[in-house]
């Protein structure tokens, strides 16, 4: 006795939902383009501007100081933060700080004259690598004269993330001025 009312309070109450899954209004059929990325959307990522994503901050300076950080990390932090360099600077570094990340990797810098009398554009001056770990948050690339002191004019420096540096790795470009004399 207890079976069929069972049977038949289910069929009473799944038949209005039957009826109403009948009277749903049926959606015409979207294009592919309606989920797809619209080109003037999007913002094409500038590899001749300081590069981003992978970097929180990044900044050229005078030197930089490690310090102990949130969690007891090691922190490197830019000391004198600039983009003008007198021409007597034993290095100008390139301090950086970076978003989670899940492996590690290297960071690569390579240093060109861009605007300097004397030297050609293509011409690698120097370049600097930095070992990332898994727990590094930041770090710094050191770039040397290529003399004994910096030719007073606009350099720029390639930064690449990877193992070796291809078209591929270049992740954006840091730029810093030599000024003509120590200030």
């Amino acid at each position: 006795m207890r079976r069929p009312i069972l049977v038949v309070i289910a069929m009473v109450l799944s038949a209005p939902m039957v009826l109403q899954a009948a009277e749903l209004p049926i959606t015409k059929n979207s294009s592919i383009s309606d989920f797809q990325n619209r080109v003037e959307d999007v913002t094409p990522y500038n590899f001749d501007a300081p590069p981003q994503g992978l970097f929180r901050t990044i900044t050229t300076a005078e030197g930089f100081d490690e310090q102990l950080g949130f969690q007891r990390t090691h922190e490197i932090v830019p000391v004198k933060p600039t983009d003008q360099f007198r021409p007597n600077a034993r290095e100008i570094f390139i301090v950086f700080h970076l978003h989670p990340h899940y492996q590690g990797f290297k960071v690569l810098g390579r240093c060109y004259p861009e605007a300097v009398a004397g030297l050609d554009p293509t011409l690698l001056i120097g370049q600097d690598a930095m070992h990332i770990a898994l727990e590094d948050e930041s770090g710094y690339l050191a770039l040397s004269p290529p003399h004994t002191t910096w030719k007073p004019g606009r350099y720029k420096v390639e930064i690449h993330v990877g193992e070796q540096v291809n078209e591929m790795s270049l992740m954006g470009t840091m730029r810093f001025t030599v000024l003509k004399e120590a200030p």
